[in-house]
């Protein structure tokens, strides 16, 4: 046994260190998702990591799935020599790209070329019980071992205070990057919304003109189900979420200008999860 080999066997399960059908005996928790940071945060208990605005995706250790269990038509080239442990990860194709990678992620005709783009940025081992920051060194162990070109490990890191943290945030936002993820270093795995796994974005805001409605649907039935605005820009697009049920019954008249909140814009060029806020009220409504 070479040293390599030695301290790979030190750092991981038996189980991780060669395909074993054994992993099929620890099915991986539903998808752990994340919470914005609010408020005061010890940053330093969290490992923290660029938020990739890729398309969330799971490895079960034979298959290539999506966050709710859907099989994704990769081809078979992309996952080969991939390690038999459950990952949870991103396919992503860069920074700005996440359109592009939806896109592909759901073609009915598997586009084998496109996929050569393409990286698994792997950040978890669901089926791991060990607490996070043991998870994210063998995770890195795993990769390295499987040295597959389409498998990566996302990086993860200290920072020492919420300054760090915030300078950081600026470096990434500032080369095109969408955040940063932070995940409590003694966490363990668990499914469903965790105040263990933080989001942490810039959001902007901006005005557009409201010019129609979309019907709601469902308990929102026949109430307004979204706003249909303009940007200074020419964009359109809707506005549901944030809207309150008042607004829902008495929304702001056509030629309103609101003020709407955002995360930057979609590789086509319209606001990332645009949510309403409020009616400029210092602002007169248009005439349409």
């Amino acid at each position: 046994m070479d040293l390599r080999t030695a301290l790979l066997a030190l750092l991981l399960p038996a189980a991780c260190l060669s395909p074993s059908p054994g992993w099929a005996a620890l099915p991986a928790p539903a998808p752990m998702l994340a919470t914005a940071l609010h408020g005061q945060v010890d940053v330093a208990g969290y490992l923290v990591s660029e938020k990739l605005d890729g398309v969330r995706a799971r490895w079960d250790g034979h298959r290539l799935l999506t966050r709710n269990g859907d099989p994704i038509d990769a081809p078979a080239w992309f996952t080969a020599g991939w390690p038999a442990a459950p990952l949870d990860g991103e396919l992503w194709l860069g920074r700005g790209r996440f359109q592009q990678a939806s896109d592909l992620v759901r073609a009915v005709r598997t586009d084998a070329a496109a996929w050569r783009a393409v990286r698994f940025m792997a950040f978890d081992l669901p089926a791991d019980a060990a607490a996070f920051w043991q998870r994210a060194s063998r995770l890195r162990a795993l990769v390295a071992q499987a040295n597959a070109p389409t498998l990566r490990a996302i990086a993860q890191t200290r920072v020492a205070d919420r300054a760090a943290l915030d300078a950081r945030l600026r470096a990434v936002v500032a080369a095109g990057g969408e955040g940063l993820m932070l995940h409590r270093a003694s966490a363990r795995y668990r499914g469903g919304r965790s105040d263990d796994l933080l989001k942490y974005k810039p959001a902007a805001d901006a005005e557009a003109r409201v010019v129609g409605y979309r019907p709601g649907q469902g308990k929102y039935a026949g109430l307004v189900g979204a706003l249909l605005v303009e940007d200074a820009h020419g964009r359109r697009f809707a506005l549901g979420s944030g809207l309150s049920d008042a607004d829902r019954r008495h929304p702001p008249r056509p030629g309103t200008l609101v003020t709407y909140r955002y995360n930057g814009l979609t590789a086509k060029g319209t606001p990332r999860f645009a949510r309403y806020l409020r009616v400029r009220a210092d602002v007169p409504v248009a005439r349409r």
